[in-house]
């Protein structure tokens, strides 16, 4: 285990928070629709601040280390680029005007930190606890991933989200969207709007990637610290890469296959681990070094793959894939990969 003194945790936690400070600041004093050059110096600005911090990491505390670091961020960002499919399908079920769009992305994004905080402590607890957790993660690695390639080809029903709809039946919302504000008054009183709905569907929906995300980090390194700043430095640079990429993600046709392979590979790495400590040191790990050349390797493809069938078939579209069924895709043929 590595030893984190409280400075640098309360100091990475400072710098994330003076992160999120901006954007927050930024889009609530000047709402205003995102445009490409913006979207790239703010994704490039976030990436080399990853960059830089694994580099000061790895010198810092190992090149073991590093190599942990930079394995479980690319395993999030690549995770997260599913999370943006999402995101689309969100911003357009629930029409959110593109001046607002910088703002509920940050807020989002706030709420999926705090949660993955939560998972991230639980899981780091239960695995120092009981080693047969890595198995436990391993299984619903497993699992996800095959109920993810199974079902590859849809998209997450957001409208049919528990939270949302008990939201809808409960609160006092107004129909139309205010100068982006969360909270505002009709005839004197107090309603929410919108975009109160639009939060709790990112944040609901990223909950349920969180459950996802962070056992697949967790294979990569077993270190609390790295796991919450993988996810950090993901996360920080998501708004960004939304508004940056949202135009490519329809032709990102095989993502989907991509990451279930991941979650399958890294679910196997859990199990081996488990069964190398519990059964037999015999068993064969599979090593930080090589998963990250495995899972370099999956993206690399899927993406290269992908570009070339969107370019021989432009009426391919891709889709965010779901861990289960939904009827009103049942019947759409011939969309999505194959």
């Amino acid at each position: 285990m590595l030893q984190i003194s409280g400075v640098t945790w309360a100091a990475t936690i400072g710098l994330i928070v003076v992160l999120l400070v901006i954007d927050l600041v930024l889009s609530g004093i000047r709402p205003h629709r995102v445009g490409f050059r913006e979207a790239t110096a703010w994704s490039v600005f976030y990436v080399a601040v990853a960059v830089v911090f694994g580099v000061w990491f790895g010198m810092t505390y190992g090149g073991d280390a590093g190599t942990q670091f930079f394995a479980g961020y690319i395993v999030e960002k690549s995770l997260s680029v599913d999370n943006l499919f999402v995101f689309v399908i969100i911003m357009t079920t629930f029409a959110v005007p593109e001046e607002y769009q910088h703002k509920v992305l940050t807020f989002g994004i706030v709420l999926a930190l705090i949660m993955r905080a939560i998972f991230i402590a639980l899981g780091a607890t239960l695995l120092s606890l009981f080693s047969f957790m890595f198995l436990v993660f391993g299984l619903l690695l497993i699992y996800t991933a095959v109920q993810l390639f199974r079902h590859r080809n849809e998209d997450p029903d957001v409208e049919d989200n528990a939270v949302v709809r008990g939201a809808r039946r409960v609160l006092p919302i107004t129909t139309e969207y205010v100068d982006g504000r969360i909270i505002t008054k009709v005839d004197g009183r107090r309603v929410l709007t919108p975009l109160f709905v639009v939060l709790i569907a990112i944040g609901s929906i990223d909950l349920l990637f969180a459950l996802d995300s962070i056992p697949a980090v967790f294979g990569v390194t077993s270190e609390p610290y790295i796991v919450f700043v993988a996810n950090a430095f993901a996360l920080l640079g998501l708004r960004a890469l939304f508004f940056l990429v949202k135009g490519l993600l329809d032709r990102l046709v095989y993502l989907s296959t991509g990451l279930s392979i991941i979650l399958g590979f890294i679910g196997v790495k859990l199990i081996l681990h488990w069964a190398h400590e519990d059964v037999s040191p015999t068993v064969p790990e599979i090593s930080t070094a090589v998963s990250l050349v495995v899972i370099v390797a999956v993206l690399v493809v899927v993406t290269v793959a992908s570009l070339i069938r969107t370019k021989n078939d432009p009426t391919m579209k891709a889709h965010a894939g779901s861990l289960r069924a939904h009827k009103q895709n049942a019947t759409e043929p011939g969309r999505g990969e194959t």
